[in-house]
């Protein structure tokens, strides 16, 4: 597979790129932003992907979640996801998980780096607990409207982020992709021992004047 990463290899070279093939990671949502991160790290060739949704694939799901088609309504999210992956990169290994992030909890496997792909505030709190009972990093992501967040958690904890019952608002597709593009290059820069900054809230948005913005915040 040499060739299929030469891009790759030529960034950051053969040994770097092996590692990446030992690597297990689990991502906890199979909508938008899972599409997109999951499409983004099985490319780059991380060796070993858990999939965790029990959703099943909805029209309206598909304008943003770009691993679906027309043809996979009423299919589950993960198996669907998981099936897309191998066929773009046969050489990983890939697990779909129909059921709950708690579900998957009681029995997951060893994993050296958890990304939220959800939309719920409380399992993005399960998350975090069972990330840190495990010693595992793990790296949030959110989107709404025209702005998002995203975190790579490894000493600070999701305690900050307020549990509130709340309407979400519209969504547009390509600030999902942005998002998502953020958390993927987190997990890649992380996974690959690159120099990365962790407990950051990246606060990414377009003003009223239509300019788009990028903050930083210290957790």
């Amino acid at each position: 597979m040499s060739d299929y990463y030469d891009r790759q290899i030529k960034l950051w070279g053969q040994e770097t790129q092996e590692r990446l093939a030992q690597k297990r990671i689990a991502i906890i949502g199979s909508g938008g932003l899972g599409c997109s991160v999951a499409l983004a790290l099985s490319g780059s060739g991380i060796g070993t992907i858990h999939l965790v949704d029990f959703d099943r694939v909805e029209l309206h799901n598909i304008h943003r979640q770009i691993a679906f088609t027309n043809e996979h309504i009423g299919s589950y999210k993960s198996e669907v996801l998981a099936q897309t992956l191998i066929d773009r990169n046969p050489s990983i290994e890939v697990h779909a998980h129909t059921c709950d992030f708690q579900t998957f909890a009681q029995e997951a496997p060893d994993l050296d780096l958890i990304i939220d792909a959800t939309d719920n505030l409380q399992t993005r709190s399960d998350i975090d607990h069972f990330a840190k009972a495990n010693a595992i990093p793990w790296i949030y992501g959110s989107v709404e409207a025209f702005k998002g967040y995203v975190a790579l958690f490894i000493e600070k904890d999701f305690s900050a982020f307020p549990i509130v019952e709340m309407e979400p608002a519209g969504i547009a597709a390509p600030m999902v992709m942005q998002v998502a593009s953020l958390e993927a290059n987190l997990a890649l820069r992380y996974l690959a021992d690159l120099k990365i900054e962790s407990d950051l809230l990246y606060y990414l948005y377009f003003t009223q004047e239509g300019l788009f913005e990028v903050k930083r915040f210290k957790i």
